[in-house]
């Protein structure tokens, strides 16, 4: 059954940056030089402020901390 956009919008993402830099032991500063993203704009998308992400970005990201975007990113269904 196809999703409407309201129920699409009430789903909620989940970012796990926090933890996978962690487990890399890798700064946001460091990651920030490694993928080309502000500090800035790595941290509203850490703190789930942001409101979109580009797949350039996604893509760096996971190859930096060497993850799969599943392991980023959670999405959860209300």
């Amino acid at each position: 059954m196809a999703k409407t956009r309201k129920q699409a919008e009430e789903a909620l993402i989940v970012c796990h940056l926090d933890e996978l830099l962690k487990n890399a032991d890798v700064t946001l500063t460091e990651l920030s030089k490694r993928v080309d993203v502000s500090v800035v704009n790595l941290s509203l998308l850490k703190n789930g402020h942001a409101k979109a992400i580009r797949f350039t970005t996604l893509r760096a990201i996971c190859h930096a901390l060497e993850c799969d975007v599943g392991d980023l990113l959670t999405v959860y269904r209300s």
